[in-house]
């Protein structure tokens, strides 16, 4: 089931898996991608020390349209409750090449290109595999690779967020590599840049990205907040009067008045002038005259004697 060389492969009808339990095996990643078409071979890279696969692997179909069918329905769905990444390993990479190339250096020899992806697809759409430059006869790496994005922007930020970072304990370079058969000429020109722009493909036939989502597109202006609701009085309020509708207790939602500064006033006694604060009681003595002018009334008079009897 293990596939041929990388170069061997129809990398357009090939697909990345990326998140796999370390209990999948190539039998069942056969099993479950030949239902979304005929499987040409399933490998899953392992580690030269344990021999276990290292979390991702790659199945070949016999056609492009197999692949783009897998990845509609197979990404992210789980197993042994992992989401797997189902993705483009590449896709109309000549066509999409703006040139964003990336150089890294200073690798650690124990940096694979899963670790490559799990760290820079992070910021944009990866066109294909990173290319770990690597000794011929052992295969151990020289210390440096190549990222191509599929645009400057993603490109631009891994420069920006990743160079003289620490990766496996080494601080590593991040720049634009060098053009082929160029003197001393680096990715990133404006000349580049502008046909990059100009390019449609880079905007409608993007591939999948490899290890991460691709960027959100642009978002739409934000919209102005609605204006808030009209305040819509209580009806208490509303009266002029400050009456309670029908049914009401008094005073039902409004504040208790302020304590008065004075004390209570006495009740009224009916005759008497309506004065405050309240007159004291008139002394003991003869009659006088009142504010309004009228004496008070005489004393009764006593009962006469009854008249002697004989």
């Amino acid at each position: 089931m293990a596939a041929g060389p990388i170069a061997e492969r129809n990398q357009d009808a090939t697909v990345y898996v990326g998140g796999l339990d370390e209990k999948v095996s190539e039998t069942l990643l056969w099993e479950l991608f030949v239902q979304a078409g005929p499987v040409v071979n399933v490998h899953m890279p392992k580690d030269r020390v344990s021999l276990n696969h290292q979390g991702y692997g790659f199945v070949e179909f016999i056609s492009e349209d197999d692949a783009d069918y897998a990845i509609r329905i197979l990404n992210m769905i789980k197993l042994y409750g992992k989401p797997v990444r189902v993705n483009k390993a590449s896709a109309h990479q000549k066509n999409l090449d703006v040139g964003a190339n990336v150089f890294i250096g200073n690798l650690d020899p124990e940096v694979d290109e899963k670790l490559l992806y799990d760290t820079f697809s992070a910021f944009g759409v990866i066109l294909q595999t990173p290319k770990i430059m690597r000794d011929p006869e052992s295969g151990n790496s020289k210390g440096f690779a190549f990222v191509n994005y599929a645009s400057f922007e993603a490109s631009d930020a891994a420069i920006d967020a990743m160079n003289g970072q620490y990766l496996c304990n080494r601080p590593i370079s991040v720049s634009y590599a060098f053009k082929k058969d160029s003197k001393g000429e680096r990715h990133g020109s404006a000349a580049e840049r502008l046909l990059a722009a100009q390019n449609p493909l880079t905007q409608t036939d993007r591939p999948n990205q490899l290890f991460a989502d691709a960027p959100p597109p642009s978002q739409p202006p934000a919209m102005p907040p609605p204006p808030p609701p009209p305040v819509v009085m209580p009806p208490h309020m509303m009266n002029p009067m400050n009456m309670p509708p029908p049914g009401m207790p008094p005073n039902m939602g409004m504040p208790p008045p302020p304590p008065s500064q004075f004390p209570p006033m006495p009740p009224m006694a009916w005759g008497l002038p309506n004065s405050w604060p309240p007159m004291p009681p008139p002394p003991p003595g003869p009659p006088h005259h009142f504010p309004t002018g009228f004496a008070p009334p005489p004393p009764p008079r006593p009962n006469p004697p009854p008249p002697p009897t004989y």
